[in-house]
This record gives C-alpha cells, sequence and structure tokens, in this order.
C-alpha cells in the first residue's frame, strides 16, 4: 500500500529532521545514556519524574534516523504518563518490534541476541539501511493506539535495525529505575 509507506517514511523523516522534545533537563531530573555499538547511535534522556509520572522528558545524542526519530516519538508518546503507563507502552513497542515481554529493558548481549533471533523469525531479507524499504510492507492499516510509533513496524524487517528502535526505550526503562531507586 504505496500511500502508507509513504506516509511512514515521512513520519520517520520528520521526527529525525525536527526531533521533539530536544534539549536537556537540570536536576532533579535522572539523566541515562544509552549506545548502540552495532549502528554507533547514542541517546541520552532526561526524564523529570515526580510522583510515579515523567511530568517532563528530553532527549539528546546523535544517531541514525531510526533510533533518533523513535527518541522523538517516544518522548511525545511518554510526556505526562505515569511510571505503569511507559511500561506498558514499551512492552507494546517491543511487541511491535517482535520482542517478546520481560517487564523491564536491558542492554545485555543476551538481550540483543534474543532480540535479534525473535525480529529474524518474523523478518523478511532486506537493505537494513533503506527507510523506504524499512517501512515497505509495513501493516496495511494503522495502529491509531501508537500514533506516530506506527510508523516504525517495518523495522521489524529488519533485525539489526531493531536495537536501533528499541535504544531510547531501553535508556528511558533505566532512567525509571534510576529514579525508584532514589
Amino acid at each position: 500500500m504505496p500511500g502508507l509507506e509513504d506516509l511512514y517514511k515521512e513520519i520517520i523523516l520528520d521526527h529525525y529532521r525536527n526531533p521533539r522534545n530536544r534539549g536537556e533537563l537540570p536536576p532533579p531530573a535522572c539523566k541515562t545514556e544509552g549506545f548502540n555499538p552495532l549502528c554507533g547511535d547514542e541517546i541520552v534522556v532526561y526524564a523529570h519524574i515526580v510522583d510515579d509520572q515523567i511530568v517532563d522528558i528530553k532527549m539528546g545524542g546523535q544517531g541514525c534516523s531510526i533510533s533518533q526519530s523513535s527518541a522523538s516519538m517516544m518522548s511525545q508518546a511518554v510526556k505526562g504518563k505515569t511510571i505503569d503507563e511507559v511500561k506498558q507502552l514499551t512492552n507494546d513497542f517491543k511487541a511491535m518490534m517482535s520482542i517478546p515481554g520481560k517487564g523491564a529493558a536491558s542492554s545485555s548481549e543476551a538481550d540483543s541476541a534474543e532480540a535479534i533471533a525473535a525480529a529474524k523469525a518474523a523478518a523478511s531479507a532486506g537493505d537494513a539501511g533503506n527507510i523506504a524499504a524499512t517501512t515497505a510492507g509495513a501493516a496495511e492499516k494503522p495502529d491509531l493506539s501508537m500514533g506516530d510509533l506506527s510508523a516504525l513496524k517495518g523495522v521489524v524487517k529488519f533485525p539489526v535495525r531493531i536495537k536501533c528502535a528499541v535504544l531510547s526505550w531501553n535508556t528511558l526503562l533505566e532512567a525509571i529505575e534510576q529514579a525508584e531507586a532514589s
């Protein structure tokens, strides 16, 4: 369905070119950093959490269009949500990325290998660097409950790019764990 594929491509590129919630937050906001050595992506998440709610969130870092647009979309999706809602949304997003739910994310090598193996089982071959191809063949009906995040559905066809898409989510979960420990 070319119209939807083009829309998904434009949403990803828009978030990449015009990232939402870009910047830093001063303490007492939690600051966590995430890295994807396979792609060179770097994400910095600043989350101001008050009374079990993400009051504000800012993003920093650099990387590929998938990681940066996912971070931008995530920041919009979680702002104002409770921690439980964020964890559920994270599980939903990871399920969309063909990653089994774990309740909390981990950036360990084993999790990466498991995520890639799960994605390979659900994925077809293709050019991992091509955004148009990444969004091609995405679900014919948009998942309105996921908002702009639905544009990233096509990433599952390229297992090496899944880690790019979930990097900001894993980094946010680390910020939540840090806040809960404080």
